[in-house]
């Protein structure tokens, strides 16, 4: 069990409405809520099945009414000094929260019925949680509390989530007291001299844990000694840390455990029976515990690390496991991390040169900023259990590299498929091959050509076709020069969207649109590649000048090739088309490949992008900037996006520059996802500087070009803020792949659109 003495994610008052405990049931998924008055007095308890009971029973339902009204006010409750036999007892029933109460009824902890999440200050270590990262400073601070300051900055600056150092009362921890270590063996004299000279009494460690605190950083400190002990739960440590050398000192442990403070225990140089006994003195005691596995050598060799007994301790302790490692480098801990390490312990230095033997076996703080990251990314990439499913980038690499069902003949409308009649060919746009046996015997309802890809709607309904539709705004389908016809048989769209190749850029537009001698009667915008020749990526953002100058001749082409389109076309796309030209959306940069820059280079690269389209002759056209996901997706693979990403920068950007936005929902709500942001907080800032809408759904961070309604934007929520911010601002539905199948998706997504635009 849990003894929980943080109360504030389990407490409401008395008197704070229904709604206030409702949404406090939801935060902290313990599925119950405990009511205190103002002196904190225990007044009663609130769960979903009280909840529920309250709602059955009432004969009007407010969720302004005091949160008393709806509560159980004889709630299970036992006094603090209660042993832990005594409180699993009062476990049961559906009841895993039990309230510890001191004589005068107020409410001092909460007892859990759980062992496998403990929190530590601001963090919650959980199977389903980051794992804690602690930079474990020790006396690497040589006794000053300068050098102690300045190790919290930096291991803040790494990422650290928690720095640890450590306490010892000498008096009382060694049998020579202060005095000296005369008398000793060379191993203790050598512990001994290296203490005398750099050991940090407990005042200044506080000094240093004041400064933790107004650094933002949780403190973790190992108590060597019941005086420590006393010192640092006195001063309100959020943990209490257990040396392997004191894993066996069961005194000493009970002490701790006896104020209630989360410990973390590391078990180097300890049998398994030792580690079994300690596991259950403090399993008896309540309080919250982790284990740590260690090899207790400096440096750790590293045959002697033996991860593999990570699991071995999960199982002996039921309590989330870390690794405290001493071994050289940091590659052993990403290992630890795959293996279900929920607290991660590493020396932390600024020279690994100074006297002591940590230094020798500590992280510089750019390497302990590197393990933190690939911990994150490891973390990442481990990913759950659940079935196997296809990511985006994969769908992407599919449709390219995989092979579809083709007609291997022309075939009219009703003939009878048999196996001579279909072929299996790249790319991966239509049926996969493992339908060929439920192709087979199919009656067609369609004409194919030989090459014609096999869809799904060949095995069941027809599929959806294109209509006229009734839009607040204008709307336009995606084609490429070769599809015009196809998606405009059966609709005339507003206008059309040409999503150009960087082969298309090369074609004279006179012979493209020779086949339309009148014009086409509708308007047009068009998207600028962004990739090009060369595997060159178009950004305006680069820092290499040859790459900066050939990213603003490409995006010039693109600007003049739609300029000369504009011939072709009886009409503008929208109100502003024949006053201000077409509207051009691009990408125009800011990734970079194997992490996210700092926040503070961002406006640096803004300025370069600027600068940039400042060289490039936009006049009789309107240049958008598109916003971007965090993860965008190239040519099926993934990198790090910078620019147009967060709301807050692409709106002053576009403030700033007098710059038109392309909004493509899509990227913009994973943006959000990403950022924490509300969507709807971001759809306020990006709206009035919308030129021009993507409108498709998202998934997550990096599910991109999702169908309308099957992803996580709400979208009356959408179409209420542009009808505000964007009246009569353009769009297309820009779903992935929407075009196959003459346009299958492009359908859905329009059908469903026109509920709410």
């Amino acid at each position: 069990m849990i003894i929980e003495r943080d109360l504030t994610p389990y407490v409401v008052y008395s008197g704070d409405p229904v709604l206030r405990a409702l949404e406090k049931i939801t935060a902290n998924k313990a599925r119950v809520i405990f009511l205190v008055d103002s002196h904190g007095h225990l007044d009663g308890v609130l769960s979903d099945g009280d909840f529920r009971r309250w709602v059955s029973s009432a004969a009007s339902l407010s969720t302004d009414v005091p949160a008393l009204d709806a509560a159980n006010t004889s709630p299970r409750s036992l006094p603090i000094g209660s042993s832990p036999a005594e409180i699993a007892h009062a476990f049961g029933s559906g009841i895993d929260h039990v309230a510890l109460v001191d004589d005068r009824g107020h409410l001092v902890a909460i007892a859990i019925n759980r062992a496998d999440e403990l929190r530590i200050g601001r963090h919650v270590i959980a199977p389903d949680a980051p794992a804690l990262m602690i930079s474990e400073i020790g006396i690497n601070h040589q006794g000053e509390v300068g050098l102690a300051k300045q190790l919290v900055d930096l291991s803040v600056e790494a990422g650290a989530d928690v720095v640890k150092f450590q306490l010892r009362d000498m008096e009382s921890l060694y049998r020579q007291g202060s005095s000296g270590s005369g008398g000793e063996d060379l191993g203790p004299q050598y512990t001994l001299d290296l203490l005398a000279k750099y050991n940090l009494g407990a005042d200044g460690l506080f000094e240093v844990f004041d400064h933790c605190r107004d650094v933002g950083i949780d403190v973790m400190c190992t108590a060597w000694d019941p005086v420590s002990v006393d010192r640092l739960v006195d001063y309100g440590i959020t943990s209490l840390k257990v040396a392997s050398a004191d894993m066996t000192n069961h005194a000493l442990l009970r002490h701790m455990a006896a104020s209630g403070t989360p410990m973390v225990i590391s078990t180097g140089m300890s049998t398994e029976g030792e580690i079994r006994e300690t596991v259950d003195l403090v399993r008896g005691t309540g309080v919250a515990h982790a284990f740590l596995h260690c090899q207790s050598t400096y440096p750790a060799p590293f045959k002697d690390v033996n991860l593999a007994y990570l699991t071995r301790l999960a199982e002996l302790t039921q309590a989330p496991v870390g690794y405290s490692g001493h071994e050289r480098g940091f590659h052993v801990v990403l290992a630890a991390v795959a293996l279900g390490a929920r607290i991660i312990e590493k020396h932390f230095t600024v020279d690994r040169d100074l006297e002591g033997n940590d230094h020798k076996v500590s992280l510089l703080p750019g390497e302990f900023a590197e393990m933190v990251q690939r911990v994150r990314e490891v973390e990442e990439a481990l990913g759950t259990s659940a079935p196997r499913a296809v990511s985006t980038g994969e769908m992407m690499n599919r449709v390219n590299l995989a092979k579809s069902l083709v007609a291997a003949r022309r075939i009219e409308v009703g003939e009878v498929l048999t196996d001579a009649d279909i072929d299996i060919k790249s790319p991966g746009r239509g049926l996969q091959p493992n339908r060929f046996d439920r192709l087979v015997g199919r009656t067609t309802t369609r004409a194919l050509d030989a090459g014609d890809f096999f869809y799904a709607t060949d095995l069941g309904d027809a599929a959806p076709k294109g209509r006229a539709y009734d839009f607040d705004r204008p709307w336009g389908l995606a084609v490429r020069y070769h599809d015009i016809d196809a998606m405009t048989k059966d609709t005339t769209p507003d206008f059309l969207e040409f999503h150009f190749s960087y082969k298309d850029l090369d074609l004279p537009v006179a012979e493209v649109f020779a086949k339309y001698p009148d014009g086409l009667p509708m308007g047009f915008t068009t998207h600028s590649p962004d990739l090009f020749a060369g595997d060159f990526l178009l950004n305006l953002a680069s820092e290499d000048d040859a790459h900066w100058e050939r990213s603003i001749r490409e995006l010039q082409r693109v600007v003049d090739t739609t300029r000369e389109m504009q011939q072709h076309f009886t009409r503008g796309a929208d109100a502003k088309a024949d006053a201000e030209g077409p509207v051009i959306v691009a990408s125009l940069g800011g990734f970079t490949t194997d992490a996210f820059v700092a926040p503070a280079d961002r406006e640096r690269m803004y300025a370069r992008v600027a600068e940039g389209l400042a060289r490039v002759d936009d006049s009789g056209v309107r240049l958008c900037a598109q916003t971007l996901p965090p993860y965008p997706w190239y040519m099926g693979g993934q990198l790090y996006c910078n620019l147009f990403v967060d709301p807050r920068d692409t709106a002053e950007f576009a403030a700033r520059y007098d710059r038109r936005l392309c909004f493509d929902v899509s990227h913009s709500k994973l943006s959000a996802n990403y950022l924490g942001m509300s969507f709807a907080e971001a759809t306020d800032l990006l709206a009035p500087h919308t030129e021009h809408l993507h409108l498709v759904d998202a998934t997550g961070v990096d599910g991109e070009g999702v169908q309308v309604g099957d992803g996580e934007i709400d979208w009356p929520v959408l179409a209420q803020q542009l009808e505000a911010m964007a009246p009569g601002v353009s769009f297309i539905p820009e779903i992935w792949q929407g075009h196959v199948n003459d346009g299958e998706g492009f359908w859905i997504a329009l059908e469903r659109l026109e509920q709410w635009f």
